[in-house]
């Protein structure tokens, strides 16, 4: 037994009702349920059946929550090697480049599991509010200028003072495109939309329901959380909006400092050539214009969001004469931080 007493207590408390059944889901920790986000129709002029997946009503505010209890499991896994002996000292710490979103998700609940603090890499050039918020949840700040070069992991952790942690920016052991956003993906493919508008800022959440879509529509044995149409969702166009233009009010959108590819034109194309989603699928750069004109609709009927997270309208607006008018639309909504 290598556990001290408050580690056991830790591990108890971190409770995983079921990796996919969606009777015994496991987000939110505190109230878990599938969906775990309400679904319901907007008015947008000129369509006449679009949808909003909105994801402000998580703990703090954006799908970054769903991530975060991921990391939680993390830990999880981590307690129970060093229970077994394979892991021996302190849990290590996690280091992060982070815009604010995820480092506020993330730091909720190491505080709430009493885990080792997070520390999180930020660009000179993050508003003060959002800074002076994450040090008082207990991150540990670091500044650096993101846009001079792309950082790797050693950057990231060196650059953090975290030689024995690990950096979870794009760490793919943790298999970002299929574990962070996996329930998630089955909430919004559920609603088998005809297109579906996600914004597109590490490519994480995109690349989660792609890969989900791949999944479902090549598989006799469904997973348990799959309630889907084959025939919809093999036609679902699923759109990322993306932009870059780092003065860009969805400046959630804007990393050039990640130190990964965001979009491979190669693996779209192939997955649009195998039938596993709609022939209109893609990521596109969203005008500041239409930006403007999500936040005014979303404004009006007082949905929370910031202009990263409403992105997808967006795009969708951008697009509008290309679209059929009467066709199923889903808007992602990834919500607003709560700096409270």
């Amino acid at each position: 037994m290598f556990l001290s007493k408050s580690e056991e207590l830790i591990l108890k408390s971190i409770k995983i009702a079921s990796e996919n059944n969606p009777n015994r889901p496991e987000f939110p920790s505190d109230n878990p349920k599938f969906p775990a986000t309400p679904t319901y129709q907007i008015k947008v002029p000129g369509f006449t059946n679009v949808w909003l997946k909105d994801e402000s009503v998580n703990p703090t505010g954006t799908h970054k929550d769903r991530m975060a209890w991921e990391i939680i499991v993390t830990y999880r896994d981590f307690l129970i090697s060093k229970k077994n002996g394979q892991i021996k000292g302190k849990l290590p710490h996690m280091s992060i480049i982070s815009s604010g979103s995820a480092a506020i998700a993330i730091q909720t609940q190491l505080n709430k599991y009493k885990l080792p603090n997070l520390k999180v890499l930020v660009d000179i050039n993050l508003k003060p509010e959002i800074l002076k918020y994450l040090k008082l949840l207990g991150c540990e700040v670091y500044q650096t200028d993101l846009s001079k070069r792309t950082l790797g992991w050693r950057d990231i952790l060196k650059l953090t003072n975290n030689s024995t942690g690990f950096d979870i920016t794009s760490n793919q052991a943790l298999d970002p495109t299929m574990r962070f956003y996996d329930w998630l993906s089955y909430e919004i493919i559920n609603n088998n939309p005809e297109y579906c508008f996600v914004p597109f800022g590490t490519g994480n959440l995109y690349e989660n329901i792609l890969n989900i879509n791949k999944k479902e529509v090549t598989t006799k044995k469904h997973d348990p959380r799959f309630k889907c149409d084959i025939k919809i969702l093999r036609k679902c166009n699923y759109l990322g909006a993306t932009i870059d233009n780092p003065k860009s009010k969805a400046d959630k959108l804007h990393s050039p400092h990640l130190p990964f590819a965001h979009y491979d034109e190669q693996w779209i194309k192939l997955y649009k050539y195998a039938g596993y989603c709609g022939s209109k699928s893609s990521v596109c750069l969203v005008r500041e214009e239409y930006l403007e004109e999500a936040m005014k609709i979303a404004k009006e009927q007082k949905i929370n969001c910031e202009y990263s997270g409403i992105a997808g309208l967006a795009l969708m607006l951008q697009m509008k004469d290309k679209l059929p008018r009467d066709k199923k639309m889903l808007i992602v909504n990834t919500g607003k931080s709560k700096l409270n």
